[in-house]
């Protein structure tokens, strides 16, 4: 069942992006919670837009036609050239080292604005730290992760 879904994810994807004019090449994998699906084009600038937005955007309107589609909740996870690959790799690394200026200056950082994921990502690599405590604080869309020294 699951490769006949992974096939059928690859074609409605290959289909999506062929009528948006972008020639692409498709590789899906499940993953835990949803379908990993990897873009490859030379127009992948186009897809990424500014700060990975319009990535995002698209991934939401392949979630829905996908549902629609398919009859049932599908959550894909859609990548374009390895960027986000890429993005979450940089979020990780920032993480790491703010959070160790963070605990040697006994001063909290403030980091720049982000979407919700990228911020989860902070959250996730920093919880397991005891020297450092993270917290996002404003309101969307300049909302932030600050992290600070553990009391």
């Amino acid at each position: 069942m699951s490769e006949e879904l992974i096939e059928k994810i690859k074609k409605e994807t290959k289909e999506f992006f062929s009528k948006l004019g972008f020639e692409v090449e498709i590789k899906v994998s499940k993953a835990e919670s949803a379908f990993k699906v990897n873009v490859e084009t030379k127009e992948f600038q186009d897809l990424i837009g500014e700060k990975g937005k319009t990535l995002l955007e698209i991934q939401h309107l392949l979630n829905a036609i996908l549902k629609k589609k398919m009859g049932q909740e599908i959550f894909i996870d859609l990548d374009v050239a390895g960027y986000k690959e890429r993005k979450i790799k940089y979020l990780k690394e920032l993480a790491r080292s703010v959070a160790d200026e963070v605990a040697l200056t006994k001063k909290e950082k403030i980091l720049e604005p982000m979407p919700a994921y990228e911020r989860r990502i902070i959250h996730l690599e920093l919880a397991s730290r005891p020297d450092v405590t993270t917290e996002s604080i404003g309101k969307e869309p300049k909302r932030r992760v600050v992290i600070k020294p553990y009391p």
